[in-house]
């Protein structure tokens, strides 16, 4: 207890003077990089009189972290809204890629088919040609269009071929389905092919 109202006042207005410039200077130069933790131990830095905690000592600078801790750290830092972009970057690009396979995928299944009824056509065209100036009987008709049915691996039988035969014209036609499978779809192809050739006289 002060006996002297007065010199008790001037103490403690130096007291509290000396702690502000001490707290504020200390606090100018102590600027952590890193949050102090509960139990965490402090050890004075070297020529100064700053107590500094070890976490900071221990850290390790930007320059020196390797590529994938810079990237982790990247990747905590990154709004939600970043990262759920990227998900669905990333899911596009799988369901583009799926649907680009299963297109081949597909083209190769059935473009074949295609040529093959292509060059049906053609042969029918020919045989008709060669059967007017020929006179074929239409059972050589049919036998021709057959052999070309089973070259180019067709799915029709010899009685699915249809031929008129006179002396002035001769009409072929056949009807046939191909079944194609395409991973989890079926479909069938229906074809009808025909030619038709007159005689000049």
């Amino acid at each position: 207890m002060c006996l002297l109202p007065s010199a008790c006042h001037y103490a403690g207005h130096l007291r509290a003077g000396l702690l502000g410039e001490f707290l504020s200077r200390n606090i100018f130069r102590a600027k952590f990089s890193t949050r102090v933790h509960a139990g965490a131990s402090f050890k004075e830095a070297d020529k100064s009189h700053i107590a500094v905690p070890s976490a900071v000592t221990e850290a390790r600078p930007v320059w020196e972290m390797n590529p994938v801790q810079l990237e982790a750290i990247q990747e905590l830092h990154a709004p939600a809204h970043r990262r759920c972009e990227r998900g669905e970057g990333k899911l596009k690009t799988v369901i583009t890629l799926a649907t680009i396979v299963f297109a081949i995928y597909s083209a190769v299944k059935i473009v074949p088919i295609y040529v093959s009824e292509y060059q049906l056509s053609d042969k029918m065209q020919e045989q008709a040609r060669f059967a007017v100036v020929n006179r074929y009987t239409e059972d050589q008709i049919r036998d021709n269009i057959l052999k070309v049915i089973q070259d180019l691996d067709i799915p029709a039988k010899r009685e699915s071929i249809k031929v008129v035969s006179t002396n002035s014209i001769v009409r072929i036609s056949l009807e046939y389905t191909v079944p194609v499978d395409l991973l989890f779809y079926h479909m069938d192809l229906h074809f009808s092919p025909s030619s038709e050739n007159k005689a000049l006289i």
